[in-house]
């Protein structure tokens, strides 16, 4: 499948939020083959954006940001839950686009059972819209850690694929689940998908 070139995320951050919408987010691992359909994306862009992890500027943490774009930025979030990002723009200008919800592809039942892993649910237990709602649900479904932190996602297990799939519908709302920064509209949803996450009602 054709895999993501270096040069569509080396794009102004919204451009590539609202294009990544429909291209397949895809993890290759001894457990096997898992992924899914991008239908929600936000852009945290540069060291003026206070909600970027760019905001104090380079640390040892933040370093892939700085990087060549197409790179992945995986941390660790409240000490709990890994989120992916792809970064974005030249090297040197931090920016990156957080992956947030996926609408599952392949390997539904691999992403069944790490999710239930350590909840006490059953693997059955879960919908398929909310295997992947939620940055940190759709990294425990597809096996993303920190070892995949610094990844190139135009050549490694960890990828993102153009599927061809068709046009989404998408519409532009605040980032959630953020308390600086929130005036902005760089949330990109893909309309109707059940695999949102957060609140339904900013759709307009």
């Amino acid at each position: 499948m054709p895999v993501l070139s270096r040069d569509f995320y080396a794009r102004p951050t919204l451009d590539v939020a609202r294009a990544l919408i429909g291209k397949v987010l895809v993890h290759d691992t001894s457990a096997g083959l898992a992924s899914g359909v991008i239908v929600e994306t936000e852009a945290y862009i540069g060291e003026s954006d206070p909600a970027c992890h760019a905001a104090p500027g380079p640390t040892a943490r933040n370093a892939p940001l700085y990087g060549p774009p197409g790179i992945a930025y995986v941390y660790l979030n409240y000490g709990i839950h890994y989120l992916v990002n792809a970064v974005t723009e030249s090297e040197g200008s931090p920016a990156a686009v957080l992956i947030r919800a996926l609408e599952p592809l392949e390997g539904e039942g691999l992403m069944r059972r790490r999710r239930a892993r350590g909840t006490g649910r059953s693997a059955r237990d879960f919908t398929a819209a909310e295997l992947c709602r939620g940055p940190g649900n759709l990294t425990r479904a597809l096996g993303i850690t920190l070892r995949q932190n610094s990844s190139d996602l135009t050549a490694s297990a960890l990828r993102i694929e153009d599927r061809r799939l068709g046009a989404r519908d998408v519409a532009w709302t605040p980032r959630i689940g953020i308390n600086v920064g929130v005036e902005w509209e760089w949330r990109c949803v893909a309309v109707g998908s059940d695999a949102l996450s957060g609140l339904k009602r900013y759709l307009r």
